[in-house]
């Protein structure tokens, strides 16, 4: 597989993450918006996603591998599938201001989350169709969650041939 690996974290504040890892990184976040940003570093190629969710800084939402398109997408799933891991899909769906086709795989043995996924476009919305969820909405939901943080709801789907 070839792409980018993705580590995204729950922060308590923006702005000091922010300034932390643009110092660690020597670089500025590709992308910030509210609640928001990320740093797509090119040594390591890393993708850091900082998600602000104040009283869980400094754990884990996800983890994921940025790929360069669909058909990269589709090659992961179906290599994963035939290796016997399931996975949720999601297309053509908006999560982290990126419209964005991607699955997420199930069965990680400590329940970590990890997604394959590209970016199609720019989003101006955190998660939804058509500016349909917006981040407020969504923290709420995430805050409300008993589970971990998660950025993106997904859709069941049956692995691909």
């Amino acid at each position: 597989m070839t792409g980018r690996v993705q580590l995204a974290l729950n922060v308590d504040n923006l702005e000091e993450s922010i300034a932390f890892y643009s110092k660690l990184f020597g670089a500025e976040p590709a992308k910030l918006r509210p609640g928001y940003a990320n740093f797509a570093i090119a040594e390591p190629p890393l993708k850091l996603v900082l998600l602000e969710n104040p009283g869980r800084g400094g754990s884990l939402n996800h983890l994921g591998v940025e790929v360069s398109d669909t058909d990269a997408v589709d090659a992961e799933q179906t290599r994963l599938a035939q290796a016997g891991l399931a996975s949720i899909d999601e297309r053509d769906t908006t999560c982290c201001y990126a419209r964005q086709n991607k699955f997420w795989v199930e069965g990680a043995p400590s329940g970590e989350r990890w997604e394959i996924y590209t970016v199609l476009e720019d989003s101006q919305t955190f998660w939804g169709q058509d500016g349909a969820e917006d981040f407020a909405r969504v923290k709420a939901a995430v805050d409300a969650s008993t589970q971990d943080a998660q950025c993106c709801g997904a859709k069941a789907a049956a692995p691909k041939d």
